[in-house]
């Protein structure tokens, strides 16, 4: 029977091996799973049990317990490699994840990875809670890698219309708050909006104008305020700044 994806588990030297069929010919390779929460009090179990049920083992899969708003994650790093380290995943190879979220929360950044580990490995990747990312190939006449691409565009659309839909109407509640001591307010709390006004340690003036007169040292400022050099260097710009506002006291 003529199947053109054709997974079989075989346990050879103590490794998972998938062989299916990529442009025509059976490719074998290596089954690799990832999962990954954003936070260390989070529970990975249920992505472990659909990955194991893929019939994919402990051993190959790789799990991060960090936000998805990088991907300068350890274990995956390990899978697709650094600049100082090779992938894991090697062409044939197949990547498999419960949901594309777990890859990432970044639809652009996703895509690139997807690409790179596409394109630039030569690995196959399945997302299991949604059939159509899947870049096997299948004896239809349909490229479901195309089809995969194809979804993630769409996906990436949605996200940037809804990322630039929440900003417009932030902009437009901007709009409609009152303005009070100097500050949009919001009409639900009352409180202001943005960051609060900086607060200066005691003496800040009297130091800053010795400072800037020449009558100490920024190190000596430093050290009778009890700031590091960063901190101060970054309190001078903020009071400088209300200074040419005329807001500094």
């Amino acid at each position: 029977m003529s199947v053109n994806v054709v997974i079989q588990f075989r346990d050879i030297s103590a490794n998972l091996q998938v062989f299916y069929r990529r442009g025509g010919n059976y490719i074998m390779g290596e089954v690799y799973g990832y999962a990954r929460v954003s936070t260390t009090d989070q529970n990975l179990a249920r992505q472990l049990e659909q990955l194991k049920q893929f019939g994919i083992p402990e051993r190959n899969i790789r799990c991060d317990k960090v936000s998805g708003k990088t991907f300068n994650r350890r274990e995956y790093n390990a899978l697709v490699g650094t600049s100082d380290t090779a992938p894991l995943l090697r062409k044939g190879d197949l990547l498999v994840i419960v949901s594309l979220d777990r890859l990432g929360r970044n639809y652009t950044e996703i895509k690139e990875q997807w690409n790179y580990i596409i394109n630039d490995i030569g690995a196959d990747i399945v997302v299991l809670d949604m059939p159509l990312l899947d870049t096997r190939q299948t004896d239809d006449n349909l490229d479901k890698r195309f089809i995969a691409d194809l979804v993630l565009q769409i996906l990436s659309y949605v996200a940037q219309k809804e990322l630039e839909n929440t900003r417009r109407r932030q902009k437009q509640g901007l709009a409609v708050m009152p303005v009070i001591n100097g500050k949009k307010t919001s009409l639900k709390t009352g409180n202001p909006i943005g960051r609060p006004n900086a607060e200066f340690p005691a003496g800040w003036s009297e130091y800053y104008e010795q400072w800037r007169v020449g009558t100490i040292t920024a190190v000596k400022c430093m050290e009778n305020l009890h700031l590091k050099r960063s901190t101060f260097y970054k309190m001078v710009k903020v009071y400088e700044a209300e200074i040419c506002k005329g807001t500094a006291h």
